[in-house]
């Protein structure tokens, strides 16, 4: 689960101004019809009325008419923050083809000033944290979360992290005279259901999530 706390300061600011929008974006879901929702940000709307979505490999249900997110399988009601990020992305969704078109943080709306601190919180921490582990850490976290392979890189994998949000992965393995590097890139239609700032807080958690499937 994504949590808040522990993050370099850039991306603390992220959080910090993230999760007071929780209130605004249930305040803009409640004017839009719950069909239409559907059609925007790609959630199945079931028969109950509720709206169904996978985030990060795990599946929520969105409870109108106050839009509380809980988790499917325990029905337990997630932290504001988390409910914050899936609620912007269900707010924001304008119901843009996701284009697949990568491209690097800094072509992202504003992304130019953040990219050196979304590069160490980021990519250069992925390149740390699987460590020896390398290129095939990398291919085996890669395939343990279903990444769809890219021809990027030595390696590069694709994930849906919400149903209109793809991000991906690549990974360069270095030598004696270069060393490893790794980008985290989005797909150019990604800030027509996410702000810049969210969309660095998904980039994180994806290091975070193949950091751990490499060491699994």
């Amino acid at each position: 689960m994504l949590r808040p706390g522990g993050h370099p300061a850039g991306l603390q600011e992220w959080y910090d101004k993230l999760t007071p929008r929780l209130a605004e974006a249930r305040e803009k879901l409640r004017q839009v019809p719950l069909s239409k929702l559907e059609l925007r940000s790609g959630c199945i709307l079931e028969p109950e009325g509720t709206l169904r979505l996978t985030f990060f490999w795990r599946e929520y249900r969105v409870h109108p008419p106050d839009f509380i997110v809980r988790r499917v399988d325990t029905g337990e009601e997630v932290s504001s923050f988390l409910q914050a990020l899936i609620l912007t992305y269900m707010a924001t969704a304008d119901g843009a083809t996701p284009s697949g078109r990568w491209v690097a943080f800094h072509s992202l709306p504003d992304g130019m000033f953040y990219a050196q601190a979304f590069r160490g919180y980021a990519e250069d921490r992925l390149v740390r944290e699987l460590g020896e582990r390398g290129l095939d850490g990398f291919r085996r976290a890669g395939e343990r979360l279903q990444g769809v392979p890219l021809d990027l890189g030595d390696a590069g994998y694709a994930f849906a992290v919400l149903p209109r949000i793809h991000l991906a992965a690549v990974y360069w393995q270095g030598d004696e005279d270069f060393p490893s590097r790794a980008s985290v890139l989005f797909e150019d239609s990604a800030p027509h259901y996410m702000s810049t700032d969210g969309l660095a807080i998904l980039g994180s958690q994806l290091v975070t999530s193949i950091a751990r499937a490499a060491g699994a």
